[in-house]
This record gives C-alpha cells, sequence and structure tokens, in this order.
C-alpha cells in the first residue's frame, strides 16, 4: 500500500519551510513512528515520523529544497522489507541496504540512538537497552562507545574532505546558512533598523538571593518533587511584579497603535547548537518558583533536542537573556520584536563595594535593560529597572508584592 509523505502544517506565521536531513534512504527498512525527515523553518525544527512499518519508495523533495505546507515530499510503502525493491529505488541502494545486520533491525532501538550508531559503525544487536521494554536509547550507545573505544575506532567513517583548501594550513570552509540562523539575523537587523533603542545599566548585590537559596534549596527540592531552586526563578517574579507596576513596558506598537497586555507572558532566551530560541512562560505572574523553574528546564531539554513546538516560541511580552552563563560580565541585548523591553543578566562577580562608609567583598551582577525610547522614557525604563534590583536585594518584598 502506498501512501503520501507530507509536510507538516505550519503555523500562519511560518510561510514555508526547507528540507534539512532525510534519515532514511528509499528502500531502507522503517519502523512506525520513527524519524525519518527533518523539516527547518526559521522558528523551529519539525520532525516527520513513519505513518507505519515499511519503507520510503521515492523521496520527492531532497534536501536543501523548500516545501509548503502539506506538500507531499516523499511516497512511502507500508510492508515493504529492507532489501526488497520498491519503485524508484537504484539497485546499489537496495544491495547496500540487504548489507545491513538483520540484527540491528528486529531490536528496540531510538532513532536517536540509531542514527549514533549508523555515524559510529556500530551493530546496535551488540548494545544492551536500559529503555522500557529493553529498547536501546542515545545514552546506551554512548556508553557502548566508552566501553570499547578500541574496537569502535578503526571502523570510524573517514574524516570529511575541508570545503576549499588553499596553499599550506589556510583552509576555508562554505556551508549555507540555515533557515533559523537567517531568520534571527533578520529580526536582529529589523529591530536595531525600526526602533529607537537605548540601553539602561545597573547593578545588583546577589548575596540576598544567594543565602535564600542555599538555606532553602536542599529543603526546596526535596518538597517540590527534585525541582532546583535557581537564580531565574527569582528575576522572572521579580520581572513580572515590576511589568505590573510599569505596564509601558510589557506594552508594545502596533502601527500608531500601543498595545498594552493584562498578562505577563515572559520570555526566556536558550542557546542551542542551531541558535538562540525564546520559549515563552504564558502568565508568569501566576506561576511558583517551582513551576517557573520544571517549566525552564523542561524548555531547555527540549530546546537541546529540537522538540520544541512554534505555539511555545510565539508571543511574549517580555523577554530575559542570560549572558552570565557563558561568563558574559556586561552586554546590551537586542529587543524582541514586537516587544518593548529585553533585561541582561549577567555573571556574579565579587567586587569591592562601599555599604554603609565600609568596604565590603558582594557577589555583583551587572543588570542590562534595552528599551525602545518610541514608547518607554528613560524615566520609566531606570525605575523599572531600579525595581527589579530592589525586589532582588529584599526577595521578601516578591513574596508580599511591596
Amino acid at each position: 500500500m502506498s501512501i503520501e509523505i507530507k509536510a507538516p502544517t505550519f503555523p500562519e506565521s511560518v510561510a514555508d519551510g526547507t528540507v534539512a536531513t532525510w534519515h532514511k534512504k528509499p528502500g531502507e527498512a522503517v519502523k512506525r513512528d520513527e524519524l525519518i525527515v527533518d523539516i527547518e523553518t526559521d522558528k523551529v525544527v519539525l520532525e516527520v515520523v513513519a505513518p507505519a512499518d515499511g519503507s520510503i519508495a521515492e523521496i520527492i523533495k531532497g534536501e536543501g529544497e523548500t516545501v509548503l505546507s502539506n506538500e507531499v515530499i516523499a511516497r512511502f510503502v507500508e510492508g515493504a522489507a529492507a532489501g526488497v525493491p520498491v519503485a524508484g529505488t537504484p539497485a546499489a541502494q537496495v544491495s547496500a541496504t540487504a548489507a545491513a545486520p538483520a540484527a540491528s533491525a528486529d531490536k528496540l532501538v531510538n532513532p536517536a540512538a540509531r542514527k549514533m550508531a549508523e555515524e559510529n559503525n556500530v551493530n546496535t544487536a551488540s548494545v544492551s537497552g536500559s529503555g522500557k521494554d529493553g529498547r536501546v536509547t542515545k545514552e546506551d550507545v554512548a556508553n557502548h562507545l566508552k566501553s570499547a573505544p578500541a574496537a569502535s575506532a578503526p571502523a570510524a567513517a573517514p574524516a570529511p574532505v575541508a570545503a576549499i583548501e588553499a596553499v599550506g594550513d589556510r583552509v576555508e570552509k562554505r556551508v549555507p546558512m540555515t533557515r533559523l540562523r537567517k531568520r534571527i539575523a533578520e529580526r536582529l537587523l529589523e529591530a536595531s533598523n525600526t526602533t529607537a533603542m537605548l540601553t539602561t545599566f545597573n547593578e545588583v548585590n546577589m548575596g540576598p538571593v544567594m543565602a535564600l537559596r542555599a538555606k532553602y534549596k536542599d529543603q526546596f527540592e526535596k518538597t517540590h518533587n527534585g525541582s532546583r531552586l535557581g537564580f531565574m526563578s527569582f528575576f522572572v517574579k521579580a520581572a513580572a511584579e515590576a511589568l505590573r507596576r510599569f505596564p509601558s513596558v510589557n506594552a508594545s506598537i502596533d502601527n500608531n497603535d500601543v498595545v498594552y497586555h493584562g498578562y505577563q507572558d515572559i520570555g526566556v532566551a536558550v542557546s542551542t547548537d542551531k541558535g538562540l530560541v525564546v520559549p515563552v512562560l504564558r502568565n508568569a505572574e501566576n506561576m511558583s518558583l517551582a513551576t517557573i523553574e520544571n517549566t525552564i528546564r523542561d524548555f531547555g531539554l527540549r530546546a537541546r533536542d529540537g522538540k520544541l513546538g512554534i505555539e511555545e516560541m510565539s508571543g511574549g511580552t517580555f523577554t530575559i537573556t542570560n549572558g552570565g552563563v557563558f561568563g558574559s560580565l556586561l552586554s546590551t541585548p537586542i529587543l524582541n520584536l514586537p516587544q518593548s523591553a529585553i533585561l541582561g543578566m549577567h555573571k556574579i562577580q565579587e567586587r569591592p563595594m562601599a555599604v554603609n562608609g565600609k568596604v565590603e567583598i558582594l557577589p555583583m551582577m551587572y543588570l542590562a535593560l534595552s528599551y525602545d525610547h518610541r514608547l518607554l522614557d528613560g524615566k520609566e525604563a531606570v525605575q523599572f529597572l531600579v525595581t527589579i534590583k530592589d525586589l532582588l536585594e529584599d526577595p521578601a518584598r516578591i513574596l508580599l508584592e511591596i
């Protein structure tokens, strides 16, 4: 039975996508729900899985080609086994598929684990599975490689040849920019060219938050089923309270109108191998510290694996970005349009500070607030940033909303 494989349904904000990677070749055996192709849009990478056990009969859209929403990208044959010729399958591909070890296909293997095994020429039949029903996971393959480096090393694939090689060791490599990276570049350039962007700075003593965290982190983790108490949840709660007091910072410009939002949807920038993404905490003002920590952790894990949905990164009324995790001491973040402001966190650095006429060594962090001067005056922006500083230096005020 022949089945059409179609691109996913794109949201209205996404016009088209690009075929990023075909994980299966025509004629290669595929299990139901196994990953067969990645479709990259300007916001997220979408995965297309096999509709049933079978094999790909024909690839209509190759890697790098543009696809529209629900466009047919391949034809699938249900029930076809590896090594059996199907329409559009070259003989060389069929013979190569037939030579694959049969034991690997019989064992339950996660798509990510199968891909890692193929890249390292590992027979999954020899890997012990720790997943459900003995399923082999990516971690199982990684542990297998660590335990048998000598055996896997000779079978490693040959090193790729540089795209362009000049005289001596001056090597250049040219690769096409991904759609996500191009979209990030377009939005950053748009923010720089279409807004009157200005940045104001302040510094906050992180000692009180650090002391509170050190005192209650074990009890917090035990009470909230393993949730770890980090710094980001304090910043989100402080930002939500400050946004409530200064609604203009939570607003946006739409043509000649100013849109004031009666909710605080706070985006948290997450770095991935493919670029920066900003999943959104909906109604952050109603979230507890534990809920914020759990949600951000979930965002980070799924962003790393490319599992975030487009709807989770759409919208947002305010953004927080933390360059401090990479060691940044000071920076000027760029607005995330159509938002009117973005808060930049930085590295906590011990510095000598004057306290009541005495010099004390305190854990200080620089804060940066970039804002659209068309909507916000300097007075509002500075008062907003000072409010966040005051709330963090006396965390009890966050709970008391004073």
